[in-house]
């Protein structure tokens, strides 16, 4: 019977794994101060592996792999430094967290 009750609680929990951004290929996290006003920014996959990121003191929209949208300010472009593609990104109501990196934008390839 314990055996029943541990394969129907691996059951359950596997069942509420969840995409940190469905249907999208990337989500983008909020700032992560480093110091002496150097902040990072991870990329995650859907899993929430660390796929890429940008570390710098200058202002993201300019320097690096993501591109900004006018006032109110956010990711609307990743260029993935790997291959080169570009993803549209944007705010998704069904992003979630990875660790205790709270999802900013969830990005997806739409052809560009």
């Amino acid at each position: 019977m314990k055996t029943f009750f541990a394969i129907l609680s691996l059951a359950v929990a596997a069942s509420q794994v969840a995409a940190v951004c469905p249907g999208f290929n990337f989500a983008i996290g909020n700032a992560i101060p480093e110091g002496n006003g150097v902040n990072h920014w991870n990329v995650y996959d859907d899993s929430c592996n660390v796929v890429d990121g940008l570390t710098t003191n200058q202002n993201p929209c300019d320097v690096g792999i993501f591109g900004c949208s006018p006032p109110p300010v956010l990711f609307n472009e990743y260029t993935n430094s790997f291959t080169g593609l570009r993803y549209a990104c944007r705010t998704d109501p069904n992003s979630g967290v990875c660790g205790s990196d709270v999802i900013s934008v969830c990005c997806r390839n739409d052809g560009n």
